[in-house]
């Protein structure tokens, strides 16, 4: 049995993908979240072997970044992503940070199967609607694809933590809350963003945010 981890920012969507899943012999829903930071730290828990994935939960962390995180940090789980999103751009950037399938929520359930089997098994899936390229197969394999992400993936794993909620205008107290940390390692971590990034204000963090798509506002 493969215990899947549902992320989507609309509970009436995580809990349609969930019954279709709990149907199937093989596969069962293990837990729910809403948020990116909230499904890296679930993956991080333990006990999940396939992430759904929606690329669009804000406001919060990028899908893209998500998908990244998870996949270096935890190779071993598979991830799926169910997104509106149809631009070639979202596919291309998603497959090359990590995703083995990608699903569009336009398509039928079934989809969602094909996928949930080939990812065990340990083949790439995408939507029969989706037609990738000569010239998208070699932008995922590219490192272009993930060059705006350079400096974000200098940051420490809390620090990433912590980056989406201070551009998005968390207070520390709230930040320390929601982490389960002290304000003083908040305030560590911000000093740390802001020197690695070199942004001097939390205009620019958020230009910076928003410039590289890692955020969905």
């Amino acid at each position: 049995m493969y215990n899947v981890l549902v992320a989507d920012d609309h509970a009436v969507v995580r809990e349609g993908i969930a019954y279709l899943i709990n149907q199937q012999t093989e596969f069962q829903v293990a837990d729910q979240t809403a948020t990116g930071s909230d499904t890296y730290m679930r993956v991080e828990q333990g006990g999940i072997d396939i992430v759904i994935l929606d690329l669009s939960m804000p406001p919060g962390e990028s899908g893209i970044i998500t998908t990244q995180r998870i996949h270096t940090k935890f190779p071993q789980v598979k991830i799926i992503i169910l997104s509106m999103h149809e631009e070639q751009e979202y596919i291309n950037q998603a497959i090359h940070n990590g995703a083995m399938a990608y699903i569009l929520k336009s398509s039928a359930d079934t989809e969602i199967i094909n996928a949930l089997k080939a990812v065990v098994a340990g083949h790439q899936y995408l939507d029969s609607n989706v037609m990738l390229s000569k010239a998208d197969l070699e932008e995922i394999n590219s490192d272009e694809v993930a060059v705006e992400l350079t400096g974000f993936a200098s940051l420490s794993k809390w620090e990433q933590e912590v980056f989406p909620f201070v551009a998005l205008g968390y207070s520390n107290k709230e930040i320390a809350e929601r982490l389960f940390i002290s304000t003083k390692t908040v305030e560590a971590h911000k000093a740390n963003i802001s020197r690695k990034l070199h942004l001097k204000s939390r205009a620019d963090l958020i230009r910076y945010a928003v410039h590289h798509h890692l955020i969905d506002l």
